[in-house]
């Protein structure tokens, strides 16, 4: 049992350096750097061979320890010279080493390969997935990291030159630099486990939960200027989405910017047929359905052009010369589709701030899970990917709605699930027309769908994202010209509210179902 432990923190000198990298970016300059500097290399398989490739001069791991590479390579690094060289004290180990005929490694550089893209292969089973764990690796940058006051280790590509100008200025490593790389280290290979875990683990909310990504891109500041912030992606992840979009043009995209695209993008993903969504402050203020883009656009932008300045334009289809047009006739942060034609994207230039976003093709909303922050911890749940049919509407009230309102209905619904609640939305001919959200109480978000409507109201549908408590929101619309509401039902008042919808002679759907967004 070790007493007294004191942390070794002054500079180490590099004399043997362990190389064993997927990533094979730099390499050569390294090893040709820690050559010049006398440091023995020793190094295994593909990073020894790169390494004589450029006629550095390496030991093979295998020649070190004379033991062989064993069982397809799943043996190769884990060794007791090779992890004693790596994990011992100099200072308490020294006699012990030079018995066994250990010799004591100063630099480990290892990266691991990246098991997210292993998993992200079609043809990839448990079996190979499972093949594709790395051991030795991991097992040789943990030792190296654990053993800071001794050894340096190395993970990331980027830190080669430091080290060779540290060591070129110094001729040693300091403690300072071996502590940054250590956390480094550590980082890599907790990464590395986590996607392992949560890709081993049941599809569900398990009792243990870990998530990993990386750096993405920086950002000038976060929701406000004062608020610091970056992007951050998951490993592995090709998926068509905000961070992966290709920018045409315009400034970097702000914190801001990436909530609102994503907002936007989101509830595009509910549609098949040509669709725009307008978005400003992560709430849908115009959305519109059809067949010709161009209508759709301008029906989608004239539910609320007030609330569309400064905001962005998604559509689910390809932006042509007609869209662009009548794009560019406002202003607007961020327009986003699946692809432009070269026309559009020369019209979209003339316009220097506006930020276009190619995205690719826009596939349906999958089932993952959404995570937020709480004081002391994180509150998680499944992404609302329900579908609501015709055969799940029930109409409660006197008076029927027609097809063409169900139709109109099921349209509004998936609006709906993206506006923040208390949410009511007001939808005609598969195109919003008044959208209230946000508001503490259901009533004022009633005021404030009817204000936005104004002409457009006669003949429209109101859609609430739950309840109504009480038949006040029923009475305030009486007249208004709407002619269906659709809800979830559900409150002890139900009969109260249908009855106010029969004095009224208005028609009353439940869904069932509740979409409230916070």
């Amino acid at each position: 049992m070790l007493e007294n432990l004191r942390l070794n923190k002054n500079n180490i000198k590099i004399n043997r350096a362990l190389i064993s990298v997927f990533d094979k970016t730099g390499l050569p300059e390294l090893g040709r750097g820690l050559e010049k500097l006398g440091v023995e290399i020793l190094s295994t398989g593909g990073s020894a061979q790169a390494l004589r490739d450029v006629d550095v001069s390496v030991t093979d791991v295998s020649d070190y320890t004379k033991f062989p590479e064993i069982m397809d390579g799943r043996v190769k690094t884990i060794n007791p010279l090779i992890e004693g060289g790596i994990l011992g004290l100099r200072d308490k180990h020294g006699s012990e080493a030079e018995n066994n005929s250990i010799k004591w490694i100063d630099l480990v550089v290892c990266n691991l390969y990246p098991f997210s893209d292993t998993i992200a292969r079609e043809d990839c089973d448990l079996a190979l997935a499972l093949e594709n764990v790395d051991i030795g690796g991991p097992t040789m940058i943990r030792s190296a990291a654990k053993n800071i006051g001794w050894v340096a280790v190395i993970v990331d590509p980027g830190d080669y030159n430091n080290i060779i100008e540290e060591i070129n200025n110094n001729n040693k490593v300091s403690y300072d630099t071996r502590s940054k790389l250590s956390s480094k280290a550590f980082g890599h290979t907790a990464q590395y486990d986590t996607i392992i875990h949560n890709y081993l683990k049941e599809p569900s909310l398990s009792n243990d939960f870990s998530l990993t990504y990386k750096k993405h891109s920086e950002m000038r500041y976060g929701e406000n200027p004062h608020q610091a912030a970056a992007a951050y992606q998951a490993p592995g992840d090709n998926s068509n989405n905000i961070l992966n979009a290709t920018i045409h043009q315009g400034k970097k995209l702000s914190y801001n910017n990436i909530m609102d695209a994503d907002a936007a993008l989101s509830c595009l993903k509910e549609f098949s047929s040509t669709a725009c969504v307008v978005v400003k402050h992560a709430n849908p203020c115009g959305v519109s359905i059809g067949e010709d883009m161009l209508d759709v656009y301008i029906k989608a932008f004239n539910a609320d052009s007030l609330s569309a300045f400064g905001g962005i334009i998604a559509m689910n289809k390809q932006c042509d010369e007609s869209v662009s047009e009548e794009i560019s006739k406002v202003f607007v942060e961020i327009v986003l589709a699946p692809s432009f034609t070269k026309e559009a994207l020369d019209i979209f230039s003339k316009k220097k701030n506006l930020r276009v976003l190619e995205i690719g093709e826009i596939t349906p909303r999958q089932k993952i899970l959404e995570v937020r922050n709480v004081v002391g911890g994180i509150i998680v749940q499944e992404t609302d990917t329900s579908v609501m049919t015709k055969n799940e509407l029930k109409t409660v009230t006197k008076l029927e709605p027609s097809d063409t309102d169900i139709e109109t209905m099921l349209f509004g619904w998936k609006v709906l699930k993206h506006i923040k609640s208390n949410g009511i939305l007001i939808v005609k001919e598969n195109t919003t027309v008044g959208v209230g959200a946000g508001q503490t109480s259901r009533v004022d978000s009633v005021d404030i769908a009817m204000k936005k409507s104004g002409d457009d109201i006669q003949d429209s549908i109101l859609c609430s994202d739950a309840f109504f408590p009480f038949r006040d929101s029923i009475d305030k619309i009486a007249n208004s010209g709407i002619k269906v509401v659709l809800q979830p039902g559900g409150s002890v008042r139900d009969n109260e509210v249908i009855e106010a919808c029969n004095e009224h002679g208005i028609s009353m759907v439940f869904t069932g179902q509740r979409c409230f967004k916070h």
